[in-house]
């Protein structure tokens, strides 16, 4: 994936949360002592009111925000992935997801972008854990305008949600006249062929290998799930009837992800085949982001090989 021209999503969401707080007195952010890396130092300098740290205690993070929530504020807790969906995990499902809280979990670092920092920090795992949460939302905007939109959108939405952002740049898709719905995917293009379908920041890898498919005359439909939960099951259906086959690309493992939850729909429907392509059954390492993406295919090369095979 090439970063040279783009952003990191982090970015957007500092931006958006700024954007967000002094609009709206009610939007809180509680960072996790992490703000410069989670980029909400400048929401807690201009807007210290509606700030609170509290260190590196992510349940309490939780508890706080969940608190928050029952007197009409809309908190976003802030950390990195590995964290907001594993420690926080029994307090997001009791204390916001159960009562069905109106709170946001915003995390950075999502997916192999971690990268240098090692398996420890690479939230892998993350979507597939809030996707089994009753209640709860799951979102990985693309870019950077995406972000920012899907992030405002989180923020009008009433409920949990799940928010995952890259820690590195990503290459610009959209701008900022595109308009997103938590629920609804973006169709980039029509086909007869194949359909992939994207989550997050994999969707340049994506549109260039639809580009390449297209050259070898492989009609591709390409679609940016951007929501998972809720999983806009009508462009998945609509997908099973004109397409031949379907791909799924994510930076997340395969299991529970955005394959999983295609496939739980195709299952029922039984009447195409489909390839996940994603993290394989494996924890990450300390690498460049494009060598972990490479080790577990998922590159333009991989998607059009699956491609090929998938379609015979």
């Amino acid at each position: 994936m090439s970063n040279t021209q783009g952003r990191a999503t982090r970015d957007a969401y500092g931006e958006a949360i700024l954007e967000l707080g002094k609009d709206d007195s009610r939007i809180y952010v509680i960072d996790c002592d992490i703000g410069r890396s989670c980029k909400t130092v400048e929401f807690a300098r201009q807007l210290p009111q509606q700030h609170i740290n509290v260190g590196i205690a992510e349940q309490n993070a939780c508890g706080v925000a969940a608190g928050l929530a029952t007197c009409g504020k809309i908190p976003f807790v802030t950390t990195y992935a590995v964290f907001g969906s594993m420690r926080m995990l029994e307090q997001i499902r009791q204390e916001v997801c159960y009562p069905h809280l109106n709170v946001k979990i915003a995390c950075s670092h999502g997916g192999l972008t971690p990268a240098n920092d090692g398996a420890s920090h690479q939230g892998i795992e993350d979507m597939g854990l809030l996707r089994t949460l009753a209640n709860m939302t799951v979102v990985a905007p693309a870019d950077f305008a995406s972000t920012k939109a899907l992030v405002k959108a989180a923020a009008a939405y009433d409920g949990p949600v799940y928010l995952r952002f890259t820690r590195d740049a990503v290459p610009f898709i959209y701008d900022d006249q595109d308009e997103f719905e938590i629920g609804k995917a973006v169709l980039h293009s029509e086909g007869t062929d194949l359909t992939i379908i994207s989550t997050g920041a994999v969707l340049d890898l994506c549109r260039r290998a639809a580009a390449l498919l297209e050259e070898r005359s492989i009609s591709v439909r390409l679609v940016d799930m951007h929501t998972i939960k809720p999983i806009d099951r009508a462009a998945v259906l609509s997908a099973i009837a004109t397409t031949k086959g379907i791909i799924t690309v994510e930076d997340h493992t395969i299991i529970n992800g955005l394959g999983s939850a295609v496939a739980e729909i195709v299952s029922e429907i039984g009447t195409v085949r489909m390839r996940r392509i994603g993290v394989q059954d494996q924890f990450g390492e300390s690498a460049p982001y494009e060598r972990l993406l490479e080790k577990n295919g998922i590159t333009v090369d991989g998607i059009v090989k699956a491609a090929q095979e998938l379609l015979g």
